[in-house]
């Protein structure tokens, strides 16, 4: 399948890294917060084995923050979200789903607190900044909302520590799992964060001022060399192996935190003040009727899933969609995510999924394979 070219234009803005990552021979972009976000670079499995064993650098620039500033920043910020964000104290990173009046998920970013009146929100790919300015204006709350000049680089992968460490020095060691620090680089100050979107481990460094980007993305490859970095990207095997979700494939607006399996996130019955809690007061009370799941495809590698496959049961009904999926080399079967009703999500249920090949028997999993493995 021959994949047409991206046409640049102004409208698809590079990255403050798109220098490094087109010398070390990136073969397919996405688009993503209507940047550029490298999506393969060997190969798709070959980047997924050499994620898991050594580090690779990440160009995730596309991850736009939302910056909240003001006296009415923490009102705001519970507006957004069902997850109570009372306890959330400055240096803390919390996983955020955000929904609309209707309790339907806009955006599942990360919320930076930088201070008790300035948060960043780092984004999935959706135009949260205009639904922010809105609710804004609408209430006339006193509060600054923009794009500042941020663009993330992360480093993920086993020896991500070291790596780190050679650039920042070994405070970075002592950050703990979706806490920050603000580490020195050229006289400036950013934020450093253990978080990324791998579950190999890892930080992403929220650079401030794309004028020393290329300086860092430098840096950290010389002080990687010794530890076999390459440029890397967010990988489809490992996140479904993982159960990342990815907003926009895995759930959208259609969907409530709950049918994303993000209930865990989300404090409805607190979270006084976010704008879908009464919507969502239902659903917390009496659970979804369909919800995310992992599932196994049998047979050879499935082809690229670039559109819902449906499930169907065994008298042909159909119970949901799988949205993700790819051949896992570590587990030797297909890995997925789909969205499955309440009536067949029990583990080792058996499916029929069908593909543009044919049908697939499929069975739903107890957890994602990452857990598996643990």
């Amino acid at each position: 399948m021959n994949i047409p070219l991206i046409a640049p234009s102004r409208r698809l803005r590079r990255t403050p890294f798109s220098p490094g990552v087109e010398a070390a021979g990136v073969r397919a972009f996405t688009v993503y917060n209507h940047m550029l976000l490298p999506a393969a670079f060997r190969s798709l499995q070959e980047d997924y084995h050499h994620l898991k064993s050594a580090v690779q650098l990440w160009d995730v620039a596309c991850e736009r923050q939302v910056e909240v500033r003001g006296p009415d920043a923490g009102r705001l910020m519970q507006m957004l979200t069902p997850r109570d964000l009372r306890a959330m104290t400055p240096g803390q990173c919390y996983y955020v789903p955000m929904v609309d009046e209707t309790g339907g998920m806009l955006n599942d970013p990360v919320a930076v607190k930088l201070a008790d009146d300035r948060y960043w929100i780092s984004i999935a790919d959706s135009d949260l900044l205009y639904w922010v300015k809105g609710i804004v204006w609408g209430l006339r709350l006193d509060v600054l909302v923009d794009e500042p000049d941020v663009h993330p680089l992360a480093v993920q992968g086993p020896r991500a520590d070291d790596v780190m460490a050679a650039v920042f020095g070994d405070g970075v060691r002592d950050i703990r799992f979706f806490r920050f620090g603000w580490f020195a680089f050229q006289g400036r100050w950013l934020v450093v964060a253990r978080s990324g979107y791998s579950r190999q481990g890892g930080f992403e460094i929220y650079v401030d001022g794309a004028d020393i980007g290329m300086d860092l993305w430098r840096a950290l490859m010389e002080a990687g060399a010794p530890h076999d970095i390459r440029a890397g990207c967010p990988n489809l095997i490992e996140r479904i192996e993982g159960g990342l979700l990815s907003y926009g494939n895995d759930m959208t607006r259609e969907n409530t935190p709950h049918e994303c399996g993000l209930g865990k996130f989300c404090n409805t019955m607190t979270a006084i003040g976010c704008v879908g809690r009464d919507a969502l007061l239902r659903v917390a009370r009496e659970g979804p009727t369909r919800q995310i799941r992992a599932l196994a495809i049998d047979g050879a590698p499935v082809p690229p899933c670039h559109e819902p496959w449906a499930l169907s049961d065994a008298k042909g009904q159909r119970v949901g969609q799988v949205t993700s999926a790819t051949w896992s080399p570590d587990f030797a079967t297909n890995v997925a995510i789909g969205m499955v009703r309440m009536t067949h999500w029990e583990p080792g249920t058996e499916l029929m999924l069908h593909t543009p090949e044919g049908p697939r028997a499929a069975q739903v999993q107890a957890g994602f394979f990452h857990e598996q493995a643990a």
